[in-house]
């Protein structure tokens, strides 16, 4: 894994976008090259058009998934989306040839190198999605444990990285019960230096809980990364490989200790900054969109068109947060607060649509402006859960430590939130976020909500 602005990506992710982009690129330079000195074109004006066209090509691809963190589309959809991504392409292009000054010879060029280049790389990336890895890019992993955490460890890496080989399990000292199968737990060599160093390892998980001196052979492993072998904790694994932090291997002194959790003034001040430009472009752009959704409020049910809720924010502030009305004026008549819930049945006609699209989220740009919200960040919640949640989940006032967002990296992540469980599982991204956020880590989530949006995931 490797760290950029404090946002852990797959090197197999940066390859494949690299690998797309020159794709596009150095498609249509080599189209000049070739064709293009019999014929007035212009290289700059190429070059240019494919640069702009090969960065619009990286966005769409990520919209339809291409780059996600775990590949769990079957080639038939993957296909499909291939297919949506080359359609997309066409009015892109066109719209770069109103751009750029182009004379009609050059169109005509542009408009068959560029469906070349588009569809070359398409294809490529149909064949990358679903081929076997390549043996250059495997990282071989040793487990540390044969217990049930190493057996969930070698699950998830499983199902999140082809790019990861697990060699085997390696026992620890402790007599704890196996829960993996026997013919992969490598005991037979000395220490685990020495099984590590023997099958050419790169990286060691340590997957048992009790990492006590003399419980756990701490030498043998500091020989290891002395021995440039990566040492990895439960904890550590979890966030660089799943992009949260389980509470099932959270102990305090890594939230204290490690990296991450950085509130510095210029990071407070670049983020409001973007917070409100973004806030009025979105308003802006849409406002039809708010004005329809108004009038088809009123029409099915009437006033009132907004509903207000108190919500716990920044260092525990409560604060009122606005939405588009979705549910039935009596939804809460007895008082008692509920989770929503899949099809909820108070949930009105007008409601499951802009639920569905998340447009009953919009008015609450009006309180980013207001600095109540950002853009991005956990989820407010309601007192009375927050009441609740707090007493039951550890470190769940941790994520009250920046302030609420519209959206963020528990939404992208995982599915609509209904229970206790559920709160427990959004807020190990939660904690995820609030350690390591930056603004780059806030356009990943706005690019990927837009995602979630557009393939209506998670909404209730």
């Amino acid at each position: 894994m490797i760290k950029i602005f404090n946002h852990w990506i797959r090197p197999s992710t940066i390859i494949s976008i690299i690998a797309d982009f020159a794709f596009i690129l150095l498609g249509m330079v080599i189209a000049v090259m070739w064709i293009g000195s019999g014929l007035p074109v212009e290289g700059k004006i190429v070059i240019v058009f494919a640069l702009l066209l090969a960065l619009t090509m990286l966005g769409i691809n990520g919209l339809l998934g291409f780059y996600q963190r775990i590949h769990t589309q079957t080639f038939f959809q993957t296909r499909a989306r291939a297919v949506l991504s080359l359609h997309l392409s066409i009015p892109v292009a066109y719209f770069l040839y109103l751009l750029l000054p182009l004379s009609s010879v050059n169109k005509q060029f542009l408009e068959l190198s560029v469906m070349g280049a588009v569809f070359g790389m398409l294809t490529n990336r149909l064949r990358a999605y679903h081929s076997p890895p390549s043996q250059i890019l495997m990282s071989r992993v040793l487990i540390f444990g044969c217990g049930e955490k190493a057996k969930e460890v070698a699950q998830i890496i499983t199902a999140s990285d082809r790019n990861v080989e697990i060699v085997g399990f390696f026992p620890g000292p402790t007599a704890e019960e196996s829960c993996v199968p026997a013919g992969e737990i490598v005991d037979t060599y000395p220490s685990v230096v020495d099984a590590a160093r023997a099958l050419n390892i790169n990286e060691i998980i340590v997957a048992v809980l009790e990492r006590r001196g003399g419980v756990m052979p701490l030498r043998d492993l500091l020989d290891c990364k002395i021995y440039g072998i990566r040492v990895l904790d439960l904890a550590t694994h979890f966030e660089q490989f799943l992009g949260q932090i389980r509470l099932d291997s959270l102990k305090a002194s890594y939230l204290i200790f490690g990296d991450g959790f950085r509130q510095t003034f210029l990071r407070s001040l670049i983020k409001r900054i973007f917070d409100i430009v973004c806030s009025i472009i979105l308003l802006v752009l849409a406002a039809p969109i708010m004005l329809l959704t108004t009038i088809a409020i009123v029409v099915e049910s009437g006033f009132p068109i907004f509903y207000r809720q108190e919500r716990v924010g920044l260092n525990n502030k409560t604060f009122n947060v606005i939405k588009f009305r979705s549910m039935r004026n009596d939804a809460e008549k007895d008082g008692k607060p509920r989770w929503a819930t899949s099809g909820d049945s108070r949930v009105t006609r007008v409601g499951k649509i802009i639920r569905k699209l998340r447009i009953d989220e919009l008015p609450q740009l009006f309180s980013v402006l207001r600095g109540h919200m950002g853009l991005v960040g956990p989820r407010p919640e309601r007192p009375f859960f927050v009441q609740q949640l707090t007493q039951q989940i550890p470190f769940y006032a941790v994520r009250h430590s920046v302030k609420p967002g519209v959206t963020g990296w528990a939404q992208v992540r995982f599915h609509y939130g209904a229970s206790i469980e559920d709160s427990a599982q959004k807020l190990q991204y939660d904690l995820y976020y609030v350690k390591n956020h930056t603004l780059f880590l806030d356009l990943i989530i706005l690019f990927e909500t837009i995602g979630v949006v557009l393939g209506g995931k998670g909404a209730q």
